[in-house]
This record gives structure tokens, sequence and C-alpha cells, in this order.
């Protein structure tokens, strides 16, 4: 399959992923105050990220037509998002400097988790992931997305001055080890899940958030890798995956067997 639809079919590296890119995005003080104080997160978490998890699914696993009229709705509505921090430094949502800070963790955040707890993924594959996220990027308004490993590099190294603590994170983390987020016969594996999540974040950011020892034991990682493997064989008629592969004409399991196939985004 075209690499960067591996750590998108695979619900559990999605769930640690999309937590580690938003701790690593809550980093940037107006990256933060934006998601804290124009978004519906802290009081009702379960939607936001429902809604912010379709968004990626669509834009992987939809349409041409359906992901570019979803991202111009998402660029009206961060039109409005704006404000000034708690410094005194103004932000827009659509500020391609942020853009580029957003995506760029994310699309680490989803990479390292499908390559670290699923299957490790080649240094040519997680590159291709990086720049196979690039045309979506700038339709985003992300115009200096990372196209490769070593320009996330680049990213990181350019924003490292620019990243501080907030308590705002620990709150983030609280909230997805509380919130009733999984289904219930999983729910106990949440907590585990989210410390896989802090192990993802880079050492020199998890020493500057104050999130060292918040990650995983070396047995917990062997239990969550177990998962991994085990949920990327599921194939569920509600995935997206499963969908696009079925509007393409294509078996339910193409996407979990042809692991090597390369061709266009459904």
């Amino acid at each position: 399959m075209p690499p960067r639809q591996a750590p998108f079919k695979n619900p559990l590296s999605l769930f640690i992923g999309g937590v580690t890119a938003v701790i690593m995005e809550l980093a940037e003080p107006r990256v933060r105050t934006g998601v804290w104080e124009h978004t519906s997160f802290r009081l009702n978490p379960i939607r936001r990220l429902h809604s912010t998890g379709l968004a990626a699914m669509v834009t992987i696993y939809g349409s041409r037509t359906t992901a570019e009229a979803m991202i111009a709705r998402v660029r009206r509505i961060h039109d409005r998002v704006a404000g000034v921090t708690s410094s005194g430094e103004a932000y827009c949502a659509n500020d391609p400097d942020l853009l580029n800070w957003v995506h760029g963790t994310a699309a680490y955040g989803f990479v390292q988790a499908y390559h670290t707890y699923v299957r490790q993924l080649s240094a040519s594959e997680r590159d291709r992931c990086y720049a196979e996220g690039v045309p979506a990027a700038r339709l985003f308004g992300a115009t200096g997305a990372p196209e490769s490993e070593a320009e996330l590099e680049t990213l990181f190294h350019a924003t490292a001055g620019r990243l501080d603590r907030s308590a705002i994170v620990l709150e983030f983390l609280e909230i997805m080890r509380s919130a009733p987020i999984l289904p219930l016969p999983l729910r106990p594996a949440q907590h585990l899940l989210v410390s896989a999540a802090v192990d993802l974040v880079p050492g020199w950011m998890q020493a500057l958030l104050g999130l060292t020892g918040h990650g995983l034991h070396s047995w917990e990682a062997e239990t969550v890798r177990q998962a991994g493997a085990l949920a990327d064989r599921l194939v569920m008629e509600t995935n997206p995956a499963v969908q696009a592969c079925r509007r393409m004409r294509l078996p339910a399991d193409y996407l979990y067997v042809h692991r090597s196939a390369v061709g266009a985004r459904p």
C-alpha cells in the first residue's frame, strides 16, 4: 500500500500518534492558546477528537472532491481563530508557520506510532509518508510542511526555541487518560496508550515539557506492540480504509494484504 495509508488504517497507532501530535502541538504557545481558547476540547474532548480524526480520515481515504471541500471548511473556521497569547504574542490559526508545526508534528506522531508499535518502516518508507502528505498540507495552508525526516528535524530545530512548558499539556494528558474515549472493554488500556504516546515525544521535548518518566515500562511497550500488530490485521467494515476499498471496488482487505502496492489515493 502507499506508505502514508498504513498508519491511518490501524486504530491503535492512530490513537497513540494523535496524542503524541497534540502533546507536541501544545508545546508551541501560539498553537496552545488557539487550541485551548477557541475549541471545545476541554469541555467536550470526545467530540473534538472525533472531528479531528474525521478530518484526517477524509484527507487520506476520502475522494478528492470530498477532501478539498472539507479542507476549505476548516480554512474558513480557522480564519476566525485569532488572538493574543498570555505573553502578548499575536496568533492566527491560518498562519503558515503554525500550520507547518501542526502538520509536521501530526505526521511525526502517526508515522512514529505505526513504526514503533505496529510494523517497522524503512527510512525511505518514512520519508514517503511525509512526502505523500505534503499536497494535502498545502491545501490546509502549511506551505512549508516537511517532506522527509531530514526536513522534519530541521523544523524541530527551528522551532525548539519557541517551545515552553505549560500545565495545559498535563491537563490534556489527564483528559486523555480519563475521558471515555475508547470502547468500554478497551478502556482499561487507555492509560497505557497515553503513556505510549508520551514515549514517542522526542526526549529533549519530554524534558522541556516535564514529561520525563511519564512513558512506558519495557514490558508495557511490548504489550502495546503486540496489540498494535493484532489491530493491523483486523478488517472492520467501519474502518475508513475498508470503506475506501469498497468505494474503489477492491476487496475489503486490500490495504491489509497488499502492503507493497503503490497507487493513487482512493
